[in-house]
């Protein structure tokens, strides 16, 4: 009798796992169409950007006042273009008379110490 159940499971699921397999194809197929029609859809929308920033002489600037380059400085900043930011050293080692801002790794004279207060400038 166990075998009666079995066989009409598995004639009722051919057709439900046929059906989903279709629908997968079609949402598959769909996708790509959306993929290629974003695609140009978006080089068209860069062509014309490009178009009126040349048209109107539009500066990056203009485009992004709220960007800056990586290497530039804050608005206001009296640092040149490029130059690192120097940081007061809070740690001193008392015998070499070497400093350490806190920031990235400890040197040695301080990175095994339970108490770099000890060490504050």
């Amino acid at each position: 009798m166990a075998t009666n159940k079995t066989n009409a499971k598995s004639t009722t699921d051919a057709p439900v796992t046929n059906e989903l397999q279709a629908l997968i194809a079609q949402q598959e197929a769909l996708a790509a169409q959306i993929a290629e029609l974003r695609a140009e859809k978006t080089a068209e929308a860069i062509e014309s950007c490009l178009k009126k920033i040349a048209l109107y002489g539009i500066t990056q600037e203009q485009l992004f006042p709220h960007v800056r380059g990586k290497r530039g400085p804050k608005p206001g900043s009296t640092r040149a273009p490029g130059e690192k930011a120097t940081v007061a050293p809070k740690y001193r080692d008392r015998e070499t008379g070497a400093t350490w801002s806190g920031r990235g790794k400890p040197p040695h004279w301080i990175k095994d110490a339970e108490d770099r207060e000890a060490y504050a400038i």
